[in-house]
């Protein structure tokens, strides 16, 4: 059976990167606060960039012992997303943004495997808490962030990519 990994991006990455972005746009744009059209006219330049910040975790579904991933080749196919930077206004707080699983590998831990990882890079950048928004929408979403501990902190501002649709911030300590 094949088995997933959680590694940060790097530079060489990054068309995994944008790929696996713009297949997220496509496929919860209310989730986002920026849209399928807006970035996939970035330059390959942007894409680079964001690979090489090593803030964006890459979840693969790796091949078992006989290689078989599903048509993937040895490296896998990546399977899920989420980036973690820190906090503007709080040196102990850090944001998880850009979470995504693909369909097919939704209720597998893929999204457990993300967050785990998000805590460890919080860490890294000297985080005590780790806060995100999520549309009020969103209920499956939100439902797995409070599983994973992340509480409502009741403050809501409009989606960026879609003022009509209200986003909520949660946040937890950091699992260490």
């Amino acid at each position: 059976m094949p088995t997933t990994t959680v590694a940060r991006a790097r530079p060489d990455d990054w068309r995994d990167l944008r790929d696996v972005r713009l297949r997220a746009l496509a496929d919860a744009p209310s989730a986002f606060g920026s849209t399928l059209a807006r970035e996939v006219a970035f330059p390959d330049d942007v894409w680079r960039e964001r690979a090489a910040q090593g803030r964006t975790l890459l979840a693969r579904t790796v091949p078992d012992d006989d290689g078989r991933v599903g048509g993937a080749g040895a490296a896998g196919v990546v399977v899920g997303v989420a980036t973690v930077v820190p906090s503007p206004d709080d040196p102990t707080a850090a944001e998880l943004v850009s979470v995504w699983v693909d369909p097919g590998a939704r209720g597998t831990g893929v999204a457990a495997a993300l967050l785990r990882s998000a805590d460890a890079l919080a860490t890294e950048l000297g985080a005590w808490t780790l806060a995100l928004w999520v549309t009020t929408t969103n209920i499956r979403a939100r439902r797995l962030y409070e599983r994973a501990g992340f509480a409502p902190t009741g403050e809501t501002k409009p989606l960026p990519s879609d003022p009509r649709l209200a986003e909520l911030r949660m946040v937890r300590r950091i699992h260490r």
